[in-house]
C-alpha cells in the first residue's frame, strides 16, 4: 500500500516537469525570430520613384506608393510633403503673392524648385502652382508664377576712375625670347559644344524624350569631363529614362 502512494506521487511530480521541460526545448528549437527592417529605410528607397512619378504627370502611380509607404512610416515628413504636394491646393500651400519668371534654356521645374522653393521635392507643388499636369514638360520662353518676391537684381560693381602712370623711359630693345609652344588642347574637350549639347539634352527631357536626352548629356559630359552640372542632368535624365523603361 505504502509501494503505491508513493509511485502515484511521483506520477504527480515528474509529469508537470516533463511538460514544462517540453516547453523550454520547443522555445529553443524555434530560435529568435527575424527582425524587419525599419520602415524609414523602405520609405527613403521610395521617394525618389514617387517624385520621378509626379514629374511624369502619373499621380495615380504617386498617390498609391505614397499610401503604401505612409502606411509603413506614417511620421515621415518628406512622405507628407509629397502627399499635399498632390492633395493639397498649392496656393494654400506656397501662398498667393508670387512674381513671373521667363524660363531659360536648361531650366527645369526641379532646379527653380530647389532655387526658389529650397526643396526640389517641392516641384510638383510648383507645376500645379502654374497648371502644368506634367513637370517633365517645360520650354523656353513660357512664363511661371514664382511664389514669394522677386529677388532683388544683383548690381554690377563699378571700378573707380584710376590715375594713368607716368610715361616710362624709353628703354633699348630687347631680343623677343622664343617662347615654348604650348601644346595643343585636347581635340575631345570642348566646353562651348559641351554647353550646346546640354541645351539640347534638357530640352529633349523637358519634352518628355529622357532616352534622347540621356543620349546629348552623355556626349556633352565627354566633350566637358569636369562639368558636374552636366553630370548632374546626366544621372536625373538615366532615373527618369529608367523610369519611363519601367513602366512600359
Amino acid at each position: 500500500m505504502t509501494f503505491d502512494l508513493l509511485r502515484a506521487s511521483s506520477r504527480r511530480v515528474f509529469r508537470p516537469a516533463l511538460f514544462a521541460a517540453g516547453i523550454a526545448l520547443a522555445g529553443c528549437a524555434s530560435g529568435p525570430r527575424p527582425v524587419s527592417a525599419p520602415a524609414a529605410a523602405t520609405s527613403a528607397q521610395n521617394i525618389e520613384t514617387i517624385a520621378e512619378y509626379l514629374n511624369l504627370g502619373d499621380t495615380d502611380t504617386a498617390r498609391k506608393l505614397i499610401k503604401a509607404s505612409l502606411k509603413r512610416d506614417p511620421n515621415n515628413a518628406t512622405l507628407a510633403l509629397l502627399r499635399d504636394s498632390v492633395t493639397r491646393d498649392p496656393v494654400e500651400l506656397l501662398g498667393p503673392k508670387s512674381f513671373d519668371y521667363v524660363v531659360q534654356p536648361g531650366d527645369t521645374l526641379a532646379a527653380l524648385a530647389d532655387r526658389y522653393l529650397g526643396n526640389r521635392l517641392m516641384t510638383y507643388q510648383l507645376a500645379r502652382y502654374n497648371g502644368i499636369a506634367k513637370p517633365i514638360q517645360l520650354a523656353a520662353g513660357q512664363t511661371l508664377r514664382i511664389p514669394g518676391t522677386a529677388p532683388a537684381p544683383v548690381r554690377r560693381a563699378t571700378s573707380a576712375p584710376t590715375r594713368s602712370a607716368p610715361a616710362a623711359a624709353p628703354s633699348r630693345a630687347q631680343p623677343a625670347r622664343p617662347q615654348a609652344a604650348n601644346p595643343a588642347p585636347s581635340a575631345r574637350i570642348d566646353p562651348v559644344a559641351a554647353r550646346q549639347l546640354r541645351t539640347q539634352g534638357l530640352s529633349a527631357l523637358n519634352k518628355g524624350g529622357a532616352a534622347k536626352a540621356v543620349q546629348l548629356l552623355r556626349r556633352a559630359a565627354v566633350l566637358d569631363p569636369g562639368n558636374g552640372a552636366i553630370k548632374t542632368d546626366l544621372a536625373r535624365a538615366e532615373r527618369i529614362a529608367a523610369t519611363v523603361r519601367a513602366r512600359k
